[in-house]
């Protein structure tokens, strides 16, 4: 079934400096021009280094071929149902890669356990082949990853692991029409937030902090602690958050957040003349364009990521 393994990694913040600064001489003396300490960035780059090297030396031979590509390919990387991936380096690169995917499983290797917490990376590189031998033999289990989709009306679509973001690029106001259970509104906020279970402890975690600050601060010391809401990775509704609503006369703040069943869309519609996008799990260079004439249908997506299990 599978003929082919490919391993997706991510630069390092070493190597990000020197494409930024063309030789490792400058970004040194940027760094500690800047009062930090370069040899950080030494021993993180060393690390992931030797990890991907002992990653890929576990690896070889187990399929006919294998091919490494940089997460800044993925836009433009065709996979193939035959592909078994890889992913070396921060939970975010396990994100960036599965919105790529068509249900190929995803095997993800945690590169540094001591700087990075790796809730959606099990494996070391060391462990790695485990995981791979267990999908070739077919008694891999795997987390089933409920994604979100958005779909334009030109055609175009996206999908999110974490959360979908519609609204300016900039900080400008975001103007639009939401429609939720057949109730629609106009709205001037920040930008909406469609958030899955996956996503519940990012983005989405961050606003309820807010809103439990605002709590304390408006009824003080008697403030009650307020509830929180996860979901978990498999659960299939979405929701979705209004970011700073604004009520005025040609905006309400009625429909500001909601649970989005299985089988419901939310539908929005852009009133913004240029500036509207969307994207995924805060990939500002992978958007589709949201302005006036652009109408997005958002649900969650059938597809699921396979996530193996170690």
């Amino acid at each position: 079934m599978f003929d082919k393994l490919v391993i997706v990694t991510l630069k390092t913040r070493l190597e990000e400096l020197i494409e930024r600064f063309n030789t490792r001489e400058q970004a040194k003396f940027y760094i500690e021009h800047m009062g930090l300490n370069f040899a950080e960035y030494d021993r993180e780059h060393e690390t992931y280094v030797i990890a991907l090297r002992n990653l890929r030396r576990r690896l070889e031979g187990l399929l006919p071929k294998m091919q490494v590509i940089d997460r800044g390919f993925l836009p433009n990387f065709i996979f193939t149902p035959q592909d078994l991936v890889v992913t070396i380096g921060r939970d975010g690169l396990v994100v960036n890669t599965a919105k790529y995917l068509t249900g190929q499983p995803i095997i993800a290797v945690n590169p540094d356990p001591g700087r990075i917490d790796g809730v959606l990376l099990p494996f070391s590189p060391e462990k790695a082949q485990r995981g791979v031998d267990g999908v070739l033999s077919n008694k891999a289990t795997f987390h089933s990853i409920t994604m979100a989709e958005v779909q334009l009306n030109d055609g175009q679509h996206l999908l999110a692991f974490n959360d979908f973001y519609l609204g300016q690029r900039t900080h400008l106001s975001s103007r639009y029409s939401v429609t939720y259970r057949k109730r629609t509104e106009r709205q001037s906020s920040s930008g909406v937030l469609v958030i899955t279970g996956a996503g519940s402890t990012g983005w989405f975690s961050s606003m309820q902090n807010m809103a439990a600050s605002v709590s304390q601060l408006i009824l003080k010391k008697q403030a009650p602690k307020l509830p929180r809401m996860k979901l978990g990775w498999d659960d299939p509704h979405l929701v979705f958050v209004v970011r700073e609503p604004f009520l005025s006369k040609a905006s309400t703040i009625d429909l500001t957040a909601g649970l989005v069943e299985p089988g419901e869309e939310l539908r929005f519609e852009s009133h913004m003349p240029d500036g509207g996008v969307i994207f995924s799990d805060g990939v500002e260079a992978d958007a589709l364009a949201f302005n006036s004439g652009s109408v997005a249908t958002v649900r969650a997506a059938a597809q699921q990521t396979k996530l193996v299990a170690a």
